[in-house]
């Protein structure tokens, strides 16, 4: 099984698979619960993803499942709470 990436270690121009099955660019550096992508579904639109649907990393040839950090699960619990 192939060892988790960090959310935290997302870089810009990495290619990401999100929870609805849409593929995505990652456009920033940034570190947290947001990130800016470039997201290719029905339409191709650039805006703030939650990284708690990042579910999977393009590295080198294969896909890599995403883990979050402990402050980024807490975020997750408290979106969920509220219906996000």
């Amino acid at each position: 099984m192939e060892t988790p990436m960090l959310a935290n270690d997302i870089k810009k121009g990495t290619a990401v698979r999100l929870s609805n099955g849409w593929e995505a660019e990652i456009l920033d550096n940034k570190k947290g619960s947001i990130r800016m992508a470039k997201v290719y579904g029905d339409y191709t639109e650039i805006g703030s993803v939650y990284v708690k649907d990042i579910k999977m990393v393009w590295s080198v040839d294969h896909w890599v499942p995403v883990e979050l950090s402990d402050a980024q699960k807490k975020a997750a619990a408290a979106q969920a709470a509220w219906g996000f």
